[in-house]
Order: structure tokens, then C-alpha cells, then sequence
């Protein structure tokens, strides 16, 4: 007698009853089913194989997925934390009596601050090397309340930034241009005087009282800092700058303020949002955050059908164990659930498995990369490429969550139809040629 028989006992003589659904007897099987043996070594194999797959795929959705929030984060936060949710500019010159507009929109509810600003793009240029680079003019006090510049300056000081006539740099673009504090660094700007040969380029030379670095590449390659009255000479803006900057308390809402910032202004000036400013830039991050979920899913559909072959050369080799149990009084339903309980058992693991895999790759993903670099010589993530100086992850719990869901449906669902043809199994047909 198998041992699948004496088992099969516990499920009671036929006719007296249904056993109890997952009842401590397809437990029990279920378990057993799952033990590697000689005979059914390869099954076991299969089973391990589909375990490895689920666990790999749930731990790297969840990685990719983190990273991904990360990188929106960190993006978002430099980009905001530098550029501002508002933009008033005006729409055929530039924005006057600036200082009493930018109090009139301050006192409009959601709104945090509201900077003047001249921007203009130039040629820096010192000690033989020059590139572009985009010079800002701000008020002192603006750049002091600006903390994304401001509680990250490496050299030097803002004190004397509104009186001494000098710039602040990002840091790549001083290592560029091999400049430090104390020296000078020379703009080149096409807006010049008008002469009768032409536009002359306006060049003039400025000292550097502080260097910076936000952690963005981008930004500190080609940022400079300019007291305002600088700038409006530098770039003969006269009395007006380019634009007012404003910073609001919900970015993810200043849709809701355009209108109310557009009364104040009136008609002279056109109010443009952030989410129109960089667009096309994270809507680019959204398409490549979901088609790297569609992918990576595709590992999680390939580890379910690992579960199904393996199952049905269970189902296969467990033909006459099942036809024995069917005899003894086991109903469908119990044979359907011990093979359930056998490939959802897999899934389970791999799920839980993953889901830890996952947390901690996450929560330790500098740490990693770091001992990553070393180990293998190499810059793994090269912020001239990726714009930011370390590697960002974010783990989002509804996404966690609606990563293990998915993975547990499928581990589930990939079960349905092994179960269903073992309960489906007759047991004359089993038992005809043993």
C-alpha cells in the first residue's frame, strides 16, 4: 500500500462525507508532493527553478520600480527646488515694476515666494577653456532662501554676494574651467552694444565668491549666479528682468494657480507652469517607468508557467496515487486542492522571498553600488550620464503591494489547470493497466 493511500484514510470512508477544505490531510499531501525524491527529482528541480523565478522577478519590480521613484524624486525636487512651479514672463519685453508684482502674487493663497530673475545665456571662459553656460541674476536674499543652492555651497560664502559685484558657480563648472574662489571668470554674451558694423559681444570679467553643487550634473556644469543689478547691466535689461520665479506649497496642483496669477499680472505677461516647462522630460521618465514594468512582469508570467509544467508531470506521475485516493473516498474538490496547495505554495515563497529580496536591495542600493564600483574598478552610475551624484530608490507601498498581488495571482492562477486535471483524473482509466 503507497503511502498515498495510507494518507488517504484521514479523508474518511466513501459516503461518509466531504473532508473539510484545505483540511490538515490535502495539507499534508500537498507537502509531501513538494519533497524532492529520487523518483521525482526532476519535478523538484522544475518546482526550484519556478521558485527562483518568481523571487527574482518580484525583487526586481520592486527595485526597478523604486529606482525609478527615486530618480522622479530626486529629479523633480532639483529641478523645482532650482527653477521654481511658475513662470511670469512678459510677452513683448521685459517684466517692469517688478518688485510690486512679485507683492501683489505673494499675497495670493498657495504661494510661497515670488523672485525676480534675468537669465541669459554666455560663453565662460577662463585660463584657455570656455564653454556655455546660463548666468541667473538674483537678489542676495533670494539666493539665501534658495536652500537647494544655498545649504550647499563647498567653497566660499554668499555674504558679500549683492555688494562685491562677484558670481557663484556650480562645482563641475569650476573643475571645468579650473577656477576656484578668488579668481576670475570672463562672460562672453552676444547682447552687446549696437554699432554701425553690428551687435558688438559685451565680455566682462567677474570674481568668484562662492562654488556650489546641487548634485545635478546638468546644473552644476552650467549654472552662475549673478547679483541682479549685475545682471540687468550685464544684459541690458534696463529696469525690467525676464522673468518673475514663484514657488507655490502643492507643485502637483499650480495648475490651479495660473488663473489667479494671471489677474494679478494682467495681460502684459504670460504665466507658464513647470509642468509645461519639462514635459517632454517626464513624460519620457513615465513611457520608460511603465514599458520596464510591462517587461519585468514578463519574468514573473515565465516562472507561472514553470509552475504549470510542473504540476502536470506531477499530475502525470501522481496518476496512480490520485486513483487510489478518488477509491478511498477523496472527492474532486480535495484532490483539485492538494495540487493547488502544492504549486500556490510555490508561488508564496517565491512572492515573500522577493518581496524581502527587494526591501533590502533598496534600502541598501548606495551601499551596494559602492562596493560594486570597487570591486570591479568601474563608475556603475556615472552622474555626467544620469544627472545626479548617487543612486536614488523610493519604495512606494502601494506599488510593493500591487507587485506581490500580481505575482500571487498568477502563481494562483497558474495552478487552476494542473488541479483541475487531477481532480478531472478517472480512476478506472488510472488503475486499468497496474
Amino acid at each position: 500500500m503507497t503511502e498515498a493511500t495510507i494518507d488517504a484514510g484521514t479523508a474518511g470512508p466513501r459516503g461518509r462525507g466531504k473532508s473539510r477544505a484545505f483540511g490538515v490531510f490535502e495539507w499534508l499531501l500537498a507537502i509531501r508532493y513538494l519533497r524532492a525524491r529520487r523518483r521525482e527529482g526532476f519535478i523538484s528541480v522544475i518546482a526550484g527553478f519556478s521558485f527562483l523565478g518568481i523571487m527574482l522577478g518580484v525583487a526586481t519590480l520592486i527595485i526597478v520600480m523604486s529606482v525609478m521613484n527615486g530618480f522622479r524624486t530626486e529629479l523633480l525636487g532639483r529641478i523645482l527646488g532650482l527653477n521654481g512651479h511658475l513662470f511670469v514672463r512678459g510677452v513683448t519685453s521685459y517684466v517692469t515694476d517688478f518688485d510690486t508684482v512679485a507683492m501683489n502674487i505673494e499675497k495670493i493663497p498657495g504661494v510661497v515666494s515670488a523672485t525676480p530673475i534675468v537669465e541669459g545665456q554666455v560663453m565662460a571662459s577662463s585660463r584657455g577653456n570656455a564653454q556655455g553656460a546660463l548666468v541667473r541674476g538674483i537678489h542676495g536674499k533670494d539666493l539665501e532662501r534658495l536652500t537647494v543652492v544655498s545649504d550647499h555651497i563647498l567653497l566660499g560664502t554668499l555674504n558679500q554676494f549683492d555688494t562685491g559685484g562677484s558670481v557663484a558657480i556650480g562645482s563641475r563648472l569650476a573643475k571645468n574651467l579650473g577656477l576656484s574662489v578668488g579668481d576670475t571668470i570672463t562672460l562672453l554674451s552676444p547682447r552687446g552694444a549696437i554699432t554701425p558694423f553690428g551687435t558688438a559681444p559685451r565680455v566682462k570679467a567677474y570674481p568668484i565668491v562662492a562654488i556650489f553643487e546641487i548634485g545635478m550634473s546638468e546644473y552644476d556644469s552650467s549654472f552662475i549666479f549673478m547679483p541682479l543689478h549685475e545682471a540687468q547691466e550685464y544684459f541690458r535689461t534696463a529696469e525690467g528682468v525676464t522673468a518673475l520665479e514663484i514657488m507655490v506649497k502643492q507643485p502637483d496642483k499650480v495648475v490651479d494657480l495660473v488663473q489667479p496669477v494671471s489677474n494679478t499680472v494682467g495681460g502684459c505677461c504670460e504665466v507658464i507652469t513647470w509642468q509645461e516647462t519639462n514635459r517632454s522630460f517626464f513624460s519620457a521618465l513615465q513611457v520608460e517607468r511603465n514599458v520596464m514594468f510591462l517587461i519585468l512582469t514578463l519574468i514573473l508570467i515565465v516562472a507561472a508557467l514553470n509552475i504549470v509544467s510542473g504540476l502536470i508531470m506531477l499530475v502525470k506521475d501522481k496518476g496512480r496515487d490520485i486513483a487510489v485516493l478518488r477509491t478511498m473516498g477523496a472527492t474532486k474538490g480535495s484532490v483539485m486542492r492538494v495540487f493547488f496547495i502544492s504549486g500556490a505554495a510555490i508561488g508564496v515563497a517565491g512572492t515573500l522571498a522577493g518581496f524581502a529580496l527587494g526591501t533590502v536591495f533598496c534600502l541598501n542600493i548606495e551601499t551596494l553600488r559602492q562596493f560594486l564600483s570597487e570591486v570591479s574598478g568601474t563608475q556603475l552610475f556615472n552622474p555626467e550620464i544620469y544627472f545626479l551624484s548617487h543612486m536614488p530608490a523610493e519604495i512606494d507601498v502601494s506599488e510593493v503591494a500591487s507587485v506581490v498581488g500580481m505575482a500571487l495571482f498568477l502563481s494562483f492562477a497558474a495552478t487552476l489547470y494542473p488541479a483541475y486535471r487531477a481532480a478531472s483524473l478517472d480512476p478506472v482509466e488510472a488503475l486499468r493497466y497496474e
